[in-house]
């Protein structure tokens, strides 16, 4: 791993472990329950995986699939998707995986070249793609430790 990427390594890695830890913890009937107006854990789940995996791809300088533009509007209904548990970890286990290798094959005289983001083309550095990635995807396995909790407690 090039030492500049190991923080962002090891910020997927404790995303992974923390969303593992908090969804085998959920019953499957709660995944997609939630709490008042907020998102279910099952969102967090599926948003996880789809995040990262578009935020890597912009990192590359590629844009969205197909595949992955009907992973991004799947998760505007997420419940619908009809997905379990274990298929969303294990989607997001393949995503944590591609993602520390391409962390680990991104040369470090690379980071500062610029990149965009969306039709809109926002504009960012493979850097500031990379590390987006693991704080966003930290955040969103810190909510699904909450909405666990929260949901958890009401059954």
């Amino acid at each position: 791993m090039p030492p500049l990427l190991q923080p962002a390594a090891h910020g997927l890695i404790h995303a992974l472990e923390t969303a593992e830890s908090a969804a085998a913890e959920l019953p499957e009937e709660l995944l997609w329950r939630k709490p008042g107006t907020a998102a279910s854990a099952g969102f967090h789940l599926l948003h996880l995986s789809g995040s990262t995996d578009r935020l890597f791809t912009y990192a590359r300088d590629e844009s969205l699939s197909e595949t992955q533009r009907a992973a991004l509007l799947a998760e505007q209904a997420p419940e619908r998707t009809g997905l379990t548990r274990d298929a969303l970890l294990a989607g997001w286990r393949d995503t944590v995986a591609r993602a520390l290798r391409q962390l680990a094959g991104t040369a470090e005289s690379t980071l500062g070249d610029p990149r965009f983001v969306g039709r809109a083309r926002l504009p960012s550095t493979v850097l500031g793609l990379l590390f987006h990635a693991a704080e966003h995807a930290q955040r969103h396995a810190g909510q699904l430790v909450t909405t666990a909790k929260i949901v958890g407690a009401r059954s």
